[in-house]
């Protein structure tokens, strides 16, 4: 019998543990908000969550996953997004990157999302690392699914599950200038808001770590 004047315990609310489909993959976008996804803080309106899309359409802005799979920090995977640029549009796809409050991630590396825009490093690209100028394997007004696969010092980019691009990271190799930081580690995802002009949508982020 409870004593009189205590109330009654409050159930355990311990949050749940994400669980993989049947192939491993984990879901990093319920569809419906931005929970799990934390948006810096330069210009968060840049992203919304439309018809069950992430649209980054605005200034300049990341938004980088923070949700409870592997405690947002990845190391091995392959990962996945369904992708729509409109016309002119610039966005990206980060890897191995950590939260940053404003401007473009210092750590980090980029996986390209640009089929028609001034910028000629096309999607596909790991940008400034090993590019594919020009020419898009992808197209404008069209969903395609962009994989990227790091698997120790190999890197590998799909379209449409079709290899587009790899790269593997020579002993002692060090980038410069600006990129000098994005370099193989570990960290978390983020997408890309870059400008204005550019309207990019995304749904059906998947992540499958690997050992």
């Amino acid at each position: 019998m409870q004593p009189a004047g205590l109330l009654p315990l409050l159930p355990n609310r311990r949050k749940k543990t994400p669980k993989p489909d049947a192939d491993g993959w984990y879901s990093l976008f319920n569809g419906k908000d931005l929970k799990g996804w934390k948006v810096s803080e330069d210009n968060p309106d840049t992203f919304k969550v439309i018809d069950g899309d992430i649209v980054a359409h605005g200034k300049v802005c990341h938004l980088y996953y923070a949700g409870p799979v592997k405690h947002a920090d990845f190391k091995n995977f392959e990962w996945k997004c369904d992708v729509m640029t409109k016309p002119g549009s610039n966005s990206g796809m980060y890897f191995h990157t950590k939260y940053q409050s404003t401007g473009f991630p210092k750590t980090g590396i980029e996986c390209q999302v640009d089929n028609s825009h001034t910028d000629p490093r096309r999607t596909g690209s790991l940008y400034q690392l090993k590019d594919i100028m020009n020419d898009s394997p992808a197209k404008d007004n069209e969903w395609f699914t962009q994989t990227v696969i790091v698997d120790g010092d190999h890197i590998t980019v799909k379209i449409n599950d079709k290899v587009v691009n790899e790269f593997t990271w020579p002993k002692d190799f060090k980038r410069e200038g600006g990129f000098a930081h994005n370099v193989l580690g570990s960290g978390t995802f983020a997408l890309q808001g870059h400008d204005p002009g550019s309207e990019v949508h995304y749904r059906k982020i998947m992540v499958k770590p690997l050992p």
